[in-house]
């Protein structure tokens, strides 16, 4: 018999990944329009040469409304340990602690398609493993800027258990839920951390950013992918609760496109 208590069951909150896909006018009026929906982070991917740098549009983020602002997710594959440690940690000191970092090993080949040196699985890990250490050197002890690490096998998931505050993890889209139930709790038996659902589709659309576009939403359905939600707003609403009964996510980030269509259901589990 198992003594042990089971973790009380953590708030929703809900992210939007809102990258640069119009002129800048109208992108403003979708940040605004988020933070009014109740929506508690913005989160822009790290996709250099697609967008304006992560950094500073962040920073326009948070500037434009009153929520938290994060990566999704800084990749280790493009850049120095030292330098995504000190742009944290600064993001973190001008938004008075609104910054959370989402750090992943970025995707396979990413590097090699922006014409820099292939980097191993191996050195990803050591890459996100010494931003962890740098950040929290630069935080101090006035400071904690709060990790969420992107996870897929279990090299990275025992990274996450040492030094992150929360995970999302990168889930095959082929994954059905009994599979990814059991990946995630196995996870969560170790340590009592946050855990992050990424959606990536909404019905029959894919958010951009987030997953290829040419992404099956009929076989994910057919599959019983957790990549996927119902665009019903209450149909999301339960499954959302359902995760969270089942398997432990409390966190689900969702693509702007989809931020207005899904608006009723943050309105009425957030926080809750």
């Amino acid at each position: 018999m198992n003594d042990q208590a089971k973790p009380a069951a953590r708030p929703f909150r809900f992210g939007v990944v809102a990258p640069i896909t119009s002129d800048l006018a109208t992108w403003r009026d979708r940040v605004r329009r988020i933070a009014d929906s109740g929506y508690s982070t913005l989160l822009m991917p790290d996709v250099p040469t697609w967008q304006p740098s992560l950094g500073p549009t962040l920073a326009t983020a948070a500037a434009l409304a009153d929520l938290r602002i994060g990566s999704w997710v800084y990749a280790a594959a493009l850049h120095r340990p030292d330098e995504m440690a000190w742009e944290a940690h600064s993001l973190s000191v001008l938004t008075e602690g609104r910054f959370e970092m989402g750090l992943g090993a970025g995707r396979p080949g990413i590097e090699v398609e922006l014409g820099r040196p292939a980097v191993s699985a191996a050195e990803r890990r050591a890459r996100m493993r010494e931003t962890v250490a740098s950040l929290r050197t630069f935080d101090g002890p006035e400071l904690h800027t709060p990790v969420v690490m992107a996870v897929s096998g279990p090299k990275s998931q025992a990274l996450a258990l040492e030094v992150a505050d929360a995970v999302t993890f990168v889930l095959p889209v082929d994954d059905d839920r009994v599979e990814t139930t059991r990946r995630v709790r196995e996870f969560g038996a170790h340590r009592d951390l946050e855990l992050a659902q990424h959606v990536a589709a909404i019905g029959d659309r894919v958010a951009p950013f987030m997953a290829p576009p040419d992404l099956d939403t009929a076989a994910l359905r057919a599959a019983d992918s957790l990549v996927i939600l119902p665009s019903d707003p209450a149909a999301a609403a339960e499954e959302i609760q359902r995760r969270r009964e089942e398997i432990g996510f409390s966190y689900f980030v969702f693509g702007a496109d989809f931020a207005e269509t899904l608006a009723p259901v943050v309105t009425g589990l957030a926080g809750k």
